[in-house]
């Protein structure tokens, strides 16, 4: 990755100095082709014109013969002896005789027929002078100003390539934003934008030290500070529960139990979605039936008093390896909301190979509420929606954590319908 600036870099100063060189080719090529298509066969007409034009004023007037040009005059009425074979048959005009490497023009007039031979080669020659060579030097310029041009740019990149190979050594968890620092940064970045960038991404180093130390404090803490209160809450309600109470009281004591279960397991969720995704809880094999029997006791007290039937189906014995508390915590939070919104009817927990449900027979949701449950701290309104007074986190955690742990939650609710959410292993 760090080395991707000055690979694209290098790949567009080559795609220009192909793209040039082409351009350059095939101009050379097409002036090499005007030159041996036009200016020989317009220089050609012209040199018969002139011969004729000097041949009326000078009867003995010579015919045309130089390196490039080789020429014979037949006056008319005269035999074509002495002509190169294949010639003096050639109807007026300009021909190019391939076979015999020659350009040959016949221009007849009443005084005679004038033939003008000139060599491929000698042309050639010409050609390479007039345009190959120029061509040549062209390319040889072309590259020797691409090849510093490069140099150039790999100079001014390399301070912006040095950066990013350091940054991309830095771990999240712990970057190391030492070299950044500066009073250490090399000589060549050390001014300009290169500079204020590794300023800027060493004070955010330095803020993600200390947010990483913050996170790492809170979720020790929070652990330890967390827990101890509720310890003594549960103890202290597992005392009472052993003594005589009223019945008012032994309500009271009933909901002080449960809102310190429902604290406990909030707690466990967040300490869980606080830790890096790179830290995991300790994991282990669990039967996914255990944490459901567990949790399913948990609940059962909430519908004491209401006609709903709590039963379990079992279609198969899943074991996980994994957290069995996480689990748990997303199990007790579809049961609690279940349990809350079911007036009657039943709640059925039903457990897959690869699934697991929680059906409810409650108001259900609408389509608007149903795509907004898993928002944070969402309530709907007690319009058939089945949300009116809900806490708005329960299903929150159920998604975070799913997410996490790569168990992705699925809901389907319509009003009237009841509500079914599916936690699915991957």
């Amino acid at each position: 990755m760090s080395h991707a600036l000055p690979r694209r870099v290098r790949v567009a100063f080559l795609l220009q100095v192909f793209g040039v060189s082409l351009a350059v080719v095939l101009g050379g090529w097409a002036v090499s082709s005007v030159i041996e298509r036009s200016y020989v066969r317009k220089a050609s007409a012209a040199e018969a014109a002139h011969f004729f034009e000097m041949r009326a004023a000078d009867p003995v007037h010579p015919v045309p013969n130089t390196r490039l040009v080789r020429g014979w005059f037949v006056p008319a009425g005269v035999g074509a002896e002495g002509l190169p074979a294949g010639i003096a048959a050639l109807p007026a005009g300009y021909h190019d005789l391939s076979g015999r490497d020659a350009l040959v023009r016949v221009e007849r007039r009443p005084a005679g027929t004038l033939y003008l031979v000139y060599q491929r080669s000698l042309v050639n020659e010409l050609l390479y002078g007039l345009v190959v060579l120029p061509v040549a030097i062209a390319l040889l310029a072309v590259l020797a100003v691409s090849w510093l041009m490069y140099r150039l740019s790999q100079r001014l990149v390399a301070p912006v390539n040095w950066l990013a190979r350091e940054v991309a050594r830095w771990d999240p968890r712990e970057p190391d934003i030492g070299a950044l620092a500066p009073e250490r940064l090399p000589a060549d970045v050390r001014n300009g934008e290169t500079q204020q960038l590794a300023r800027a991404l060493h004070s955010l180093g330095r803020r993600l030290e200390a947010f990483v130390a913050r996170e790492r404090n809170f979720t020790r803490d929070a652990s330890h500070e967390l827990r101890t209160p509720l310890t003594v809450v549960r103890v202290g309600t597992d005392l009472l529960d052993r003594e005589p109470l009223s019945e008012r009281g032994r309500r009271s004591l009933q909901r002080i139990q449960h809102a310190a279960r429902d604290m406990e397991a909030v707690i466990d969720a967040f300490l869980i979605l606080a830790r890096e995704a790179e830290v995991e809880p300790l994991s282990e094999d669990f039967a996914v039936a255990g944490v459901v029997q567990a949790e399913v006791e948990k609940v059962r007290p909430l519908l004491a008093d209401k006609p709903v039937e709590l039963r379990v189906v079992a279609e198969a014995s899943p074991v996980l390896h994994a957290p069995p508390r996480v689990l748990g915590v997303m199990l007790g939070n579809l049961l609690e909301n279940a349990a809350r919104f079911t007036e009657r009817g039943e709640i059925e927990v039903r457990i897959g190979a690869d699934r697991l449900s929680v059906r409810d027979t409650g108001p259900g949701m609408d389509a608007a509420t149903a795509a907004r449950a898993f928002d944070p701290f969402y309530r709907g309104g007690a319009d058939g929606t089945g949300a009116a007074g809900r806490k708005g986190l329960g299903l929150s955690i159920v998604h975070r954590l799913g997410e996490r742990f790569g168990w992705p939650v699925q809901l389907h609710s319509a009003p009237g319908a009841g509500t079914e959410v599916t936690i699915h292993f991957g």
